[in-house]
């Protein structure tokens, strides 16, 4: 299990268990976190799981995809260097601690 922190916009965190094998959207969604609306439900095709990681965790995860870049030109609040859509973004065992900042809007 990761320990996977997400802070709202306003600051607000909310920091919750994940286990290996699930995205950061998905253990959003599970456990009733607020931001993430995830309309497309996973498929890297909305970017309403728009996230910024923090710097100490982006290089916890592999590089920006084709699909995932295309689709974070097309979020709802800017783009920023650590930004990434949580539905790709998959907790292994090597995760320990993740924190992930919430747009101001997803959509």
């Amino acid at each position: 299990m990761a320990t996977v922190s997400y802070v709202s916009h306003a600051g607000e965190e909310t920091t919750v268990e994940v286990a290996p094998g699930t995205s950061i959207m998905r253990g959003a969604l599970n456990n009733s976190v607020s931001g993430i609306y995830a309309e497309c439900g996973g498929e890297t095709m909305c970017a309403t799981c728009h996230v910024y990681v923090d710097p100490a965790s982006a290089d916890a995860f592999p590089p920006v995809g084709e699909d995932e870049d295309e689709m974070l030109e097309a979020t709802a609040c800017d783009r920023e260097s650590t930004s990434r859509l949580s539905c790709g973004l998959v907790i292994t065992e090597a995760h320990d601690r993740i924190v992930v900042r919430m747009p101001e809007c997803q959509r």
